[in-house]
């Protein structure tokens, strides 16, 4: 008899993109840009950094368990109570706490194939059953999410922007999909990439609703940089987060983490400027793919998924470039063998990336 339940036996690690000095070593480079994760490439904001290393000397003290600073801006920022935010060790945290919360037998999970994988290591680990609907041109098809409800239905899971194809669902779309969910299913709004999208005029911003079954997620992972503290947090009907807060770990995130927090959240001109760099970068980046007739997924976050012509074109683009430096995310464990995701980088790694694409691409004679 085995101590691990079958369900954790059948599970894959979660497998990050390789880190750049991992990366130096293994090829001998000296000179290595990673475009594979989605982090923001302009670095720590200045106010983050000072703010950071002054409060270094409460570290030895336990956090705020409520993270009542960080709490208390989130609550202003976006017009709510302070009881509707929840806070964690970024938002895969809080969705980690959600499946603990509200999952019991026989409850089932509805989410999109292929789609985070964040989430569907979570929804795999739960050992409740999970319909996985699959996408459709690249979408969440939400009418097919709609009729896979059930009486057993408890959690519907829903990334806009997704990841890792970018693509959105619209507003229009979003209210007819909500007018047939019952009160009783759970929605979880992943909105990790919000801050990219928020200007699109038919994008659905949470903060214009106010469902009592919907708990919205962001993180300050990509836009505001902090991607190795580890802050996400959650807003929702103060009887969801009271609960969540009963499961919660008491002492996340870390003092670092909520200090850096505050700091950017507060630092707009740092906002301006990342949001400034990947439009810039999106349009240097999807121009050549364009110019090369390279299939790729229009995006509105911070990173452009692109289509090859089959798994084995995908995997040999991916090591090629990682032994030229280029670190860039192969899609298979997403569901998506034949594509491979490019983060939007600074203009120098776009240019670094573009170079060395186009030389793989002339040999094996892509987009063509």
């Amino acid at each position: 008899m085995s101590l691990v339940p079958l369900h954790i036996q059948k599970l894959t690690a979660y497998k990050a993109g390789k880190p750049i000095d991992e990366v130096k070593r293994e090829f001998g480079l000296t000179h290595v840009v990673k475009l594979a994760s989605n982090e923001n490439p302009l670095g720590l904001s200045d106010n983050v950094l000072k703010a950071v290393t002054k409060g270094l000397n409460e570290s030895h003290r336990y956090p705020d368990t409520t993270g009542f600073e960080l709490q208390s801006l989130l609550s202003e920022r976006f017009r709510l109570k302070i009881k509707n935010v929840v806070l964690g060790a970024g938002s895969e945290g809080i969705m980690s706490n959600i499946m603990r919360t509200f999952l019991s037998d026989p409850d089932e999970i509805i989410a999109a194939e292929n789609s985070f994988i964040g989430f569907k290591v979570l929804a795999n680990a739960s050992g409740i059953k999970t319909n996985w609907i699959p996408m459709k041109n690249y979408r969440y098809d939400l009418h097919a999410m709609v009729d896979a409800v059930n009486e057993h239905t408890k959690i519907i899971y829903l990334a806009n922007p997704d990841n890792p194809t970018g693509t959105y669902f619209s507003i229009d779309e979003f209210d007819e999909f909500m007018e047939h969910i019952p009160q009783r299913v759970l929605v979880i709004l992943d909105e990790a990439y919000f801050e990219y999208a928020q200007n699109i005029p038919n994008y659905p911003d949470s903060m214009h609703y106010r469902y009592d079954n919907v708990i919205t997620l962001r993180t300050f992972s990509k836009v505001y940089g902090l991607a190795g503290f580890r802050v996400g947090y959650g807003f929702a009907h103060e009887d969801l987060i009271g609960n969540l807060l009963k499961v919660k770990l008491p002492f996340e995130p870390s003092v670092p983490a909520q200090i850096a927090a505050v700091a950017a959240l507060n630092d707009s001109s740092y906002l301006e400027e990342s949001i400034a760099m990947n439009i810039k970068g999106m349009k240097q980046l999807t121009d050549y793919l364009a110019l090369s007739e390279i299939q790729f997924i229009p995006s509105v976050a911070n990173f452009v998924s692109i289509v090859l012509q089959d798994a084995e074109t995908a995997t040999s683009i991916t090591d090629t470039l990682l032994e030229r430096g280029v670190i860039v995310r192969n899609l298979s464990g997403f569901g998506w063998p034949d594509c491979i995701r490019v983060t939007i980088g600074t203009e120098n790694e776009l240019d670094f990336f573009i170079e060395h694409f186009e030389k793989i691409r002339t040999n094996i004679k892509l987009g063509v």
